[in-house]
């Protein structure tokens, strides 16, 4: 994964629209979330990329840039850059200076080994609801799994917390690349930026610096929680080297329901109309999402037709209002007859006279037509 383009790691192709890879993008991301995949170091290094590629393919200034440049382009936007009083010679300089930027660049001041942490403070953890749990809110009880930096480590990873110059950069955090004349930075692949490494692994924590412990928390969902909704726990994430702790997310997936359909705060149903129902407009019980409702079909009323009942929808997360219930008519109709429903129903066909042979207006006057071409 790491050799492919930004499109490859999402799986969109390159013409794909925000809402397509930003859909991609929280697939991957669900997929390969080190929550999910605790220890998992591959999985853990595809998150990462997921988020590189989805942070400038959701920018439409560095998508185009990146489509036109490629990734060499986007390091170019953090440097600046500036004008050589020299000739060509100063060419290669030039181009170390553009690209560095993004990477940090050797005037940059770097942040001190010991207070960088090895994981972020935040966390996220799914979690499934069902339809009427989403619908009118409910109380639940979340057991996960947070980091808490190693105590005998300090949370660096390394034996009794000490860390030595990392020899591939010499403390840098960057190594110099050089393709051709250019000459561009970019972060250490040993050290990760740090500048330090350790030269012996703690044993408390195997060198992850941190232990995994386990915590439990009662969340209150409010009603009208959508697929995708996050909430957020404050205090509850993970805990940091002096003592810090992140915030617990919670993002929700609701399992659909077998008769009522959610789009937004509206809610659909179908309802099976037998077509003499539907042509004498009779007065349906039909059920919402809290009780029974009385649906007066019009005379004559069209298969998909819907009828609208306000207010009677999903109470918006947010407090602004309530959806709406709409009731679509599905009409059926009688797959065989016998020879007294045949009787009756040309009995009623001929009641409505001149009225229940509307075809035959249309019918002549097409036959006319047509005869009128070969006159």
């Amino acid at each position: 994964m790491q050799d492919l383009s930004y499109y490859e790691i999402l799986e969109v192709s390159r013409d794909a629209d925000k809402t397509t890879i930003k859909k991609a993008y929280r697939a991957m991301a669900k997929k390969y979330h080190p929550d999910k995949n605790s220890g998992n170091t591959e999985a853990e290094h595809k998150f990462k990329l997921c988020n590189e590629a989805y942070q400038c393919l959701s920018d439409d200034k560095q998508r185009s840039i990146y489509d036109r440049y490629g990734k060499e382009g986007l390091q170019g936007m953090g440097g600046g850059g500036r004008r050589s009083s020299g000739g060509f010679d100063d060419l290669g300089s030039m181009f170390e200076e553009m690209f560095s930027g993004f990477a940090g660049g050797g005037s940059r001041r770097r942040q001190n080994p010991t207070d960088m942490e090895k994981y972020n403070l935040d966390m996220n953890v799914d979690m499934y609801l069902s339809f009427n749990e989403a619908i009118f809110g409910c109380e639940k009880d979340i057991e996960f799994t947070y980091k808490n930096a190693c105590k005998p480590c300090n949370g660096t990873g390394a034996k009794d917390g000490k860390l030595s110059t990392c020899k591939q950069c010499n403390g840098q955090g960057q190594v110099m690349m050089q393709q051709g004349f250019m000459t561009f930075s970019q972060t250490c692949p040993a050290c990760h930026g740090v500048g330090s490494a350790s030269t012996a692994s703690c044993k408390s924590c195997d060198g992850t610096g941190y232990n995994e412990e386990r915590g439990n928390v009662t969340v209150k969902i409010p009603k009208g929680i959508d697929d995708g909704n996050r909430l957020r726990v404050s205090g509850k994430g993970n805990i940091g080297k002096r003592g810090t702790r992140g915030d617990l997310y919670v993002t929700f997936s609701v399992k659909p329901d077998k008769h009522f359909q959610r789009e937004g705060n509206d809610v659909y149903i179908a309802i099976p109309v037998f077509f003499t129902q539907a042509v004498s407009g009779e007065t349906l019980t039909i059920p919402s999402l809290t009780g029974e409702l009385e649906l007066k079909l019009d005379i004559g009323t069209r298969d998909k037709q819907h009828f609208t009942f306000r207010g009677e929808g999903i109470e918006d997360v947010h407090g602004h209002g309530k959806g709406n219930l709409i009731a679509q008519v599905n009409i059926t109709y009688p797959k065989k007859l016998n020879d007294e429903q045949k009787e009756l129903l040309e009995k009623l066909q001929a009641s409505f006279g001149i009225e229940s042979k509307p075809h035959e207006s249309v019918l002549d006057s097409a036959i006319d037509k047509m005869k009128s071409w070969f006159n």
